[in-house]
């Protein structure tokens, strides 16, 4: 008897692994592969129709369109179908959590408040069972941010099929991210503060400490360093052009005072994320060249006045404007919801934005912003092979049916374990 529920608990134990096991990352290329027949959707505004692509040892070495071209290595008959670079999606905490109602798989930030020194990447899982999930959709590179407190830490750039971090990382500590003070709060019943939004007493305070801060750091960076201050070395490359600012901000107040601070302590390059109300400050960010990461368009308006429909179209108003933007996805279920990434660019083509225009938002505009777009974002020869495959409009949710993707050239899986749940009942109800 004991020997037969040994055996059956190592089978059950085997067919759950089976089940639930991350999908193994894929070898690096080893043959040339050509697609040919696809619409191949550059990135950059472009489409060629009826196109040949080819790619070898990770790069692409031919995109154009198909004539008389002979193909080489392994092909791939595409006719009919969509070829789009893969979709980028920034300010992510994939990998950093898996179930957000166990607290011990959430690591997305630490103890303190000015904290630059950490680093989200020493803690993503590239075996996260939400990673795999955004493939199929075509979310191929994320950035993994840190969350919480002030200054919450240091980003860093991955592609989203590999072993572990050291092997994801594509751009290591790219940015360092502040969560802009809030300058109007809720006011809460229970500590008898008055109801409704008030305006926060402490915003200067705020504020002050901030910019305290950043005159710290400069001052130490400057210095001979005699005791060694890692929060202050860490925003080393901020003044040096090395590192991004991230700043978190959506009211136009916080928007105008986080940029103004940010030159006034000459922080090389700024970037907005959220940036809910940067229509009312769009000379701001053109003087200062600031590019926007627009919040997820599949969400109600923030403010009681604002227009119905000011998430879905205020992507194209900073476009329309001149203003470099992208999207991304922070907010409630931000990990599980990423997979919509193609879709908040398909709502933003209903708001009349040209379908190529939406589709940089996720592809080159994000690469350019988040500074990887020499290798990606675009099909473009002697860049990444880094793209997708899909039966129809990837932007469309009805459409968006993925055959083959690439990430440096490499053919990943598909397969998710979401995936696999679906087979099997499908085999058992659908017969």
């Amino acid at each position: 008897m004991k020997i037969f529920n040994h055996i059956f608990l190592s089978l059950l134990v085997a067919c759950t692994v089976e089940l639930t096991a991350q999908q193994t990352p894929a070898d690096a290329q080893s043959e040339p592969i050509t697609i040919i027949g696809a619409t191949a959707h550059i990135g950059n505004g472009e489409v060629i129709e009826n196109s040949i692509i080819t790619f070898e040892n990770g790069k692409i070495t031919t995109i154009e369109k198909a004539n008389s071209n002979t193909p080489t290595g392994k092909i791939i008959n595409a006719k009919g179908k969509h070829v789009y670079p893969g979709f980028i999606m920034p300010n992510s905490t994939l990998g950093l959590g898996e179930i957000d109602a166990v607290k011990a798989s959430i690591d997305q930030s630490d103890i303190g408040g000015m904290i630059p020194h950490v680093r989200s990447l020493v803690a993503y899982n590239a075996e996260s069972k939400v990673v795999e999930t955004m493939r199929p959709n075509g979310v191929l590179i994320a950035q993994i941010t840190p969350r919480g407190g002030r200054i919450s830490g240091t980003s860093s750039i991955v592609q989203l099929d590999a072993w572990n971090w050291e092997d994801a990382a594509l751009k290591v500590d790219d940015g360092i991210h502040l969560n802009w003070p809030s300058s109007f709060t809720n006011g809460r019943r229970r500590f008898g503060e008055a109801p409704g939004v008030n305006p926060n007493k402490n915003y200067s305070t705020q504020v002050a400490n901030i910019k305290q801060f950043f005159i710290d750091a400069k001052t130490y960076n400057l210095g001979n360093k005699a005791t060694q201050n890692l929060p202050f070395e860490a925003t080393l490359g901020l003044f040096d052009g090395t590192k991004k600012l991230y700043i978190h901000a959506d009211d136009a107040r916080e928007i105008t005072d986080a940029i103004t601070l940010a030159k006034e302590m000459e922080v090389k390059d700024v970037v907005l994320i959220g940036g809910s109300q940067a229509y009312k400050t769009i000379d701001l960010l053109k003087k200062h060249n600031v590019p926007v990461l627009v919040q997820r368009t599949h969400k109600l308006p923030d403010n009681n006045d604002d227009d119905y429909d000011m998430p879905y179209k205020l992507p194209k108003l900073l476009t329309d404007a001149g203003i470099l933007v992208g999207l991304e996805n922070s907010g409630q279920m931000e990990r599980m919801n990423s997979r919509n990434l193609p879709f908040y660019a398909g709502q933003v083509v209903g708001q009349g934005l040209n379908k190529e225009k939406a589709l940089q938002l996720i592809t080159s505009n994000t690469a350019k912003i988040l500074g990887i777009d020499k290798n990606y974002g675009s099909l473009e020869v002697g860049k990444s092979a880094t793209l997708i495959i899909c039966d129809g409009d990837a932007l469309d949710m009805r459409s968006n049916q993925l055959s083959h993707a690439f990430i440096d050239g490499r053919m990943i899986s598909l397969e998710t374990h979401q995936t696999k749940l679906w087979k099997r009942y499908s085999n058992k109800y659908g017969k």
